[in-house]
This record gives structure tokens, sequence and C-alpha cells, in this order.
């Protein structure tokens, strides 16, 4: 199956790509390689999900937030270079988790995004990742993910 076909086969259909919240572009392709910017959990224009994940936001809701930036960063690829299918390998994904105070499960919310790429790519989908705790971020998103 391809990873097009993955992706409806979990029931997923990608959005146009998210439109920056500031002064980037959204992925550069370069050379052989896509970099996406860092994705919020945005659906239709607004966020899915807002607060500090372990406060307002419980470790599933994060999960899911995961999820949705990894969707929107699937779309920037596929807007970037025409198809899921073009893609080799993921190679590394950073997520940043708004986190309260003694939160210390960024790891289990990156999951959201890192589970889905594999789900979509098989071993290509399997990466290096970084999971950051941090104190804010962009319009009190709980996660971020590039």
């Amino acid at each position: 199956m391809s990873y097009e076909e993955n992706l409806k086969a979990l029931g997923i259909t990608l959005p146009e790509a998210p439109k920056p919240v500031a002064a980037y572009v959204p992925g550069l392709k370069v050379g052989n390689f896509i970099y996406t910017s860092g994705q919020l959990p945005m659906v239709n224009g607004s966020l899915a999900y807002t607060g500090k994940v372990g406060r307002e936001v419980s470790v599933k809701e994060a999960y899911e937030a995961a999820k949705i930036c990894a969707i929107n960063c699937l779309s920037v690829v596929r807007s970037l270079i025409g198809s899921l299918d073009n893609v080799k390998q993921v190679i590394k994904v950073v997520g940043f988790v708004s986190s309260a105070a003694g939160f210390t499960q960024q790891p289990q919310v990156v999951n959201g995004a890192s589970e889905l790429l594999e789900k979509v790519f098989g071993p290509a989908g399997v990466h290096a990742r970084s999971a950051v705790g941090v104190a804010e971020l962009p319009l009190g998103a709980p996660v971020e993910v590039e």
C-alpha cells in the first residue's frame, strides 16, 4: 500500500497546508530534504486545544494535539513535493510541549506524532526525536511539532 493509501486507510484527509502565524514559511525543500516549520494543532484555522499540559490539557488530549500537528506537517510536505509517496525517510521529529510545573511526560505526548508517522510510512517513518518541555507556545497551544 502506498503512503497516500495508508492515510486513507487511517481515515485521515490532509487539510491545506496551514498558513504561518508569523514571518516564516511552513516548510522548505533543500536538495532532497524537506524541513517543516513547527506546526500547531490547528484544525480549520483554529487551535483544537489550548493550555498547558498537566494542567488544562490532559496527556491524552495532548497526544491527540501532537497527531494534529503531525498531520499539518504532512500537509506541508505534500504541498512541497506533490505526494507523500515521494518520501524516502522521516529523519527527525522535534516536539515542544507547553508544560505545567512538574510535568515530565513530554515523550508520551510527542508519541502522538511519532506513532502516526510510523503508521503512515511504516519503517520509513521511524525517526530520531526530541521531546522538549517549554513554558509557553504560540497562541497558547499545548504542543508544537516540526
